[in-house]
């Protein structure tokens, strides 16, 4: 008897927390990052600055961005979103002086059969080129069901576009959908009137490779300890300034300088930048490719439980 009525207990207990989990509310993940910094509104509501992360209500919201811009007019930027119970949705925003020149993504997942991988792709402009893994050529919009689940490398190029990397993870039983929003390769907001000097030209000759930074919206670009947006800043570097080349990644093109000011320091500065706003001297060619802060967005999503 004794053991009848603990099992029946246990029985008790268990159905009290299947209730309270099936009616439990569920909530959705939003993540929101930009460069520069901005103001970030819900609905109308302001509730902090990026980067952001923190969970919210289901349902369509719409989200506005005002950039923390000091002495240069940078465009405010406005989207509607769904958030989806129990996954997180990313945006990320990288603002130019005018909306042609800001570039951005948006990724989000929605709930599809256990088994499933989906992957859908938008961009702006329309019928831009994407390279999956560095195989699959397709042009947006491109929808495929026909993709494992795991990590991704989208490669996103237009003419007349600077080129974007996109790392997203698919799941089975979601449907990962990617809006990709690129800038002009002609920038409005830039004055051609950075040329490079005739230092660095001396040290090409010398053998050194070398790269020049080129002008950015906010003035200097960031370097970063690892070749992704996501890697800890370690310092800044200014438009027209040029730096030893040590080495470039081979997944997103991100260039390795020494931004060492002075050999008295004892000690190199080493670190990555975007190859969006970096040339390597005496090549014409430019291979451009986003962003992330700055600039080569890194998007690795897990659903939240």
């Amino acid at each position: 008897m004794i053991g009848i009525i603990l099992l029946g207990i246990g029985l008790f207990i268990g159905l009290i927390f299947l209730l309270v989990n099936l009616f439990k509310p569920r909530v959705a993940g939003l993540f929101v990052e930009t460069t520069p910094s901005s103001a970030l509104f819900i609905d109308g509501l302001e509730v902090g600055r990026t980067p952001y992360r923190a969970t919210n209500n289901p349902g369509e919201v719409t989200i506005k961005l005002i950039p923390e811009s000091f002495g240069i007019s940078l465009p405010s930027y406005e989207t509607k979103v769904t958030l989806t119970p129990g996954v997180e949705t990313v945006i990320r925003r990288e603002f130019g002086k005018s909306e042609e020149s800001s570039s951005g993504e948006i990724v989000s997942f929605e709930k599809i059969a256990n088994d499933e991988v989906s992957l859908a792709l938008i961009s702006e402009p329309d019928s831009s080129q994407i390279v999956i893994d560095g195989r699959d050529r397709v042009f947006s919009p491109y929808k495929t069901s026909s993709i494992s689940a795991g990590e991704h490398i989208l490669v996103i190029t237009g003419d007349g576009f600077l080129d974007k990397v996109v790392r997203v993870k698919t799941y089975k039983g979601f449907k990962l959908t990617a809006f990709v929003k690129l800038s002009e390769s002609i920038r409005r907001d830039v004055e051609p009137s950075l040329t490079p000097t005739s230092a660095p030209q001396e040290m090409k000759m010398e053998g050194k490779r070398m790269v020049m930074i080129l002008p950015t919206s906010t003035g200097f670009l960031r370097v970063r300890a690892e070749p992704s947006t996501l890697g800890t800043e370690v310092g800044q570097v200014k438009p027209g300034e040029t730096y030893p080349l040590l080495d470039t990644d081979e997944k997103t093109g991100w260039f390795k300088i020494d931004y060492s000011t002075s050999k008295v320091e004892g000690v190199a500065k080493v670190g990555w930048i975007s190859n969006q706003y970096a040339k390597e001297l005496g090549d014409e060619k430019r291979s451009v490719s986003t962003p992330s802060a700055t600039l080569v967005p890194t998007l690795i999503i897990t659903p939240t439980p």
